[in-house]
């Protein structure tokens, strides 16, 4: 599989697998990438309503560019060397991986820019400084993000010894994100019903939103009971964490 960075022949050949309706996915395998790597080049270049591959070309060689008068240690927390002996770059593209899945998922940029640096530290906590600091932006695009993200049931607020404040991503917020979800699904089916009354049984448009109430009905619970039924993988220890044996 060829790694560094995408050449203008594959953005151009990216760019009419989009035209053609390809998948992500579709359009990596035929140019032999991972799908991550096709997601970030578009969602970062304009979406794949608006990708353009010599927009795109001339867009990475002015961000390269940029990039090569700063110094490592600009990036703050970057500069210093990572745990486990992780590779700041491969760590660093990974979180813009993170990032364009979840913003291709619906998610506002800073708010999935914030949960990716959370995912991707060991203890899934950061101050609002830290996260400014790695981020490059300010504290107010930070707070923003976070009340979002709170609003959501993605991170917690808590204090630290120090009293400040922190955020943090815990073991069961992909569980309760999907609980949200449910519920939200729930409502659609709700709503759909309503107009089944409003527009009369047995009419076609009320058949219709009948038919749709059934089918999101399902799924609502589907996704509910699924998650309960998957919670416990949320908190399993990492390899080689086992509970001590007693003698």
């Amino acid at each position: 599989m060829p790694g560094g960075r995408l050449s203008q022949q594959e953005r151009q050949q990216i760019a009419l697998g989009l035209a053609d309706g390809l998948a992500y996915a579709e359009i990596a395998r035929r140019l032999d990438r991972p799908t991550s790597t096709v997601t970030r080049e578009v969602m970062r270049n304009g979406g794949p309503a608006s990708y353009r591959a010599d927009l795109a070309h001339r867009a990475t060689e002015r961000r390269t560019q940029r990039r090569k008068p700063a110094a490592p240690a600009a990036r703050g927390p970057q500069a210093a060397p990572l745990p486990h002996g992780r590779d700041p770059e491969a760590v660093r593209a990974y979180e813009e991986t993170f990032t364009t899945v979840q913003m291709a998922g619906g998610m506002p940029q800073m708010m999935a820019r914030v949960m990716a640096a959370l995912m991707v530290t060991d203890s899934g906590s950061l101050t609002a400084a830290e996260l400014a600091r790695h981020l490059q932006v300010s504290p107010a695009s930070v707070s923003k993000a976070v009340a979002f993200l709170d609003s959501q049931g993605l991170v917690r607020r808590e204090k630290d010894d120090r009293r400040r404040e922190r955020y943090t991503v815990d073991d069961d917020i992909w569980y309760q994100a999907m609980i949200a979800s449910a519920r939200s699904t729930g409502q659609v089916v709700g709503t759909a019903r309503e107009g089944v009354a409003v527009l009369g049984p047995g009419t076609p448009a009320a058949v219709r939103l009948e038919n749709v109430a059934r089918f999101m009905d399902y799924v609502s619970e589907a996704i509910a009971r699924a998650a309960e039924q998957a919670r416990d993988i949320l908190h399993a220890k990492p390899a080689g964490e086992s509970t001590p044996v007693q003698d």
